[in-house]
């Protein structure tokens, strides 16, 4: 039962057993404020045979008990419910980011940053509130419910009918429309993010919707998307509000029917005039909580979406592998690769090349070729589906993600950086390292040159995603990483794509002196970065064209050829 509870809820096995706590305490809590009824029918019953005296003792024992087990079971219901549930808020955040941690870079492919911070954010708020308000309150009262029905037969089952029938007919109303209460909440979700994805592309792009004068149409845009949003929840809440409604009036038919029959009953002298009052009685408590129940089951229906869109992240499959590395060395093998992205686009054929430990290997050919997809798989970003990759003779495709990055340091082409001190950036290269080795590495990348003119120098706090700096700034951090980590395995992914002329002849000089006995591989459009590799690969629609030493390959007159002449003609360009 626990574990179709955590798929139900997307909840940790001590957050699903929390949750049945909470129901257990929202029952009887619910029969607690039955006991004054119970009381009350006790008092009438002696007014009616003048059997009071002697007995108020009785009756302000019972005053008390109730108060008190009325008090206790509020307070067992207020820490089972509200204050389990938002522990479990946290514990399931905290289990979707290390899901996000652990999976493949395929999967963010499907879902964009908007929805995944909507679906750890605001999919968690939805079910914080109906597990501490809806679910307890939906079930608790459905078991109290039962256990007074079952009661209710032994003065009269007549009467007990009377008064439950509604109670099954109401619930199916509800059941009856999840289908459409499904449909409902995957169209709302689905405006929301497109609102969500719309106001996010408008804050990153803002700078070029200004330079082109198109800010004015895009804004027009995403106004009929907060428009639609607005609409669709609406309609939402009026679907809702239609099943609610009917199953709530068909509820309060409860008090009319037991009203009727009691009547009937009473007139024929099947009842008494108490047995009556005792129903009237229990309908007026019984339904009040019934028909909270009835909200909180439109409630659970509609979270369905939000559960699905959290399961299908802890349902996705992680990367694993063994924890131990048994690389002899860091030579880097591609067998015959073959690799194609989840829509169906085939990228890599079959490539087959060896980056040698101690060599500058550097990927070069058109756009499209291949040649970043290469890195990612490298680095084990991604698992291929054909073909092997080894690392000193290591399958990495059995080899934990975590464990064989620490072979690897990797500079991308799009720098991230963060809203802290260029010290800090520097660091998480390697968390333990000094103040020392810090600027040991930030010097080796050139980064002192821009640093020490900043207002505070290295603890200068650089903005999101360094946005007080120049692309060449950032990049030159992002390689400062790269060496402080100082791993054996070194990618570089258009690492001086942003540098000038002065500042990629600087890094290339201090590269030659990191790379010494590590296995490099160079990502490049530009054919001057890689001039000084010592093998050339050159990809074309998703396999080698050529491989060899620069010179070499210059010689063969063939696809690097014409690229490095290509090159030097545009280099030659003048307006």
């Amino acid at each position: 039962m626990i574990e179709k509870i955590q798929r139900a809820t997307a909840s940790s096995p001590e957050g699903a057993r929390g949750l049945v706590k909470g129901v257990l305490a929202c029952a009887f809590q619910n029969l607690a404020f039955m006991l004054p009824t119970s009381l009350l029918y006790f008092l009438v019953s002696d007014l009616v045979a003048d059997t009071t005296g002697g007995r108020t003792a009785f009756y302000v024992c019972g005053c008390v008990v109730c108060f008190a087990l009325i008090f206790l079971t509020t307070w067992f219901q207020y820490n089972g419910t509200f204050f389990t549930t938002y522990k479990e808020s946290g514990v399931r955040r905290l289990n979707l980011a290390e899901r996000l941690r652990k999976l493949p870079l395929s999967f963010f492919g499907k879902r964009d940053l908007a929805d995944l911070t909507s679906t750890i954010m605001a999919d968690c708020e939805v079910l914080e509130k109906t597990c501490s308000h809806y679910i307890p309150g939906l079930f608790g009262s459905l078991i109290s419910t039962v256990l007074i029905a079952l009661s209710l037969q032994v003065f009269d089952w007549r009467m007990a009918l009377a008064a439950l029938w509604v109670i099954p007919v109401s619930i199916a109303i509800l059941l009856g429309s999840y289908k459409i209460q499904d449909n409902v909440q995957a169209k709302t979700m689905a405006v929301k993010m497109a609102c969500a994805d719309g106001i996010q592309e408008y804050i990153e792009s803002i700078r070029d919707l200004k330079a082109n004068s198109a800010e004015n149409a895009y804004l027009d845009g995403l106004s009929e998307k907060i428009r639609a949003v607005e609409k669709q929840t609406i309609s939402a809440e009026l679907t809702n509000a239609v099943f609610v409604t009917s199953a709530a009036m068909v509820l309060k038919l409860g008090i009319a029917s037991v009203a009727l029959t009691g009547s009937v009953l009473l007139i024929r002298g099947s009842i008494d005039v108490l047995t009556l009052f005792l129903f009237l009685l229990v309908a007026s408590r019984l339904y009040d909580p019934m028909q909270g129940a009835l909200q909180n089951l439109a409630a659970v229906i509609a979270m369905r979406t939000n559960v699905a869109r959290m399961n299908e992240i802890l349902d996705y499959p992680v990367q694993t592998g063994s924890e131990e590395l048994t690389n002899q060395g860091c030579d880097m093998v591609f067998d015959h690769v073959g690799f194609a992205y989840q829509s169906g686009e085939t990228v890599l054929k079959d490539v087959s090349f060896t980056a040698k430990q101690g060599e500058v290997t550097a990927l070069v050919g058109p756009s499209g070729g291949g040649k970043t997809t290469v890195s990612r798989l490298a680095a084990r970003f991604w698992d291929y589906q054909k073909g092997t990759i080894t690392v000193g003779g290591m399958d990495i495709s059995k080899i934990d993600p975590e464990k064989l990055m620490s072979l690897y340091s990797i500079v991308f082409q799009d720098v991230t950086l963060f809203d802290n001190t260029i010290l800090e950036n520097i660091r998480l290269g390697r968390k333990d390292a000094t103040d020392e080795e810090v600027l040991a590495a930030a010097r080796l990348a050139n980064c002192d040159e821009f640093a020490e003119k900043l207002p505070d120098k290295w603890n200068t706090s650089i903005g999101e995603n360094g946005c007080a700096l120049s692309g060449g700034e950032r990049q030159r951090i992002s390689i400062a990483r790269a060496f402080l980590k100082d791993a054996p395995i070194i990618l570089l992914d258009e690492a001086t794509a942003s540098l000038d002329v002065e500042n990629e002849t600087l890094i290339q000089t201090a590269l030659s002196r990191l790379i010494r006995n590590k296995t490099v591989l160079i990502i490049a459009h530009r054919m001057r970065t890689v001039a000084g590799a010592d093998k050339i690969v050159v990809l074309s629609d998703g396999v080698v064209a050529e491989q060899g030493a620069p010179d070499a390959l210059y010689a063969c007159d063939g696809l690097y050829t014409h690229m490095v002449d290509l090159q030097t003609d545009s280099q030659n360009w003048s307006i």
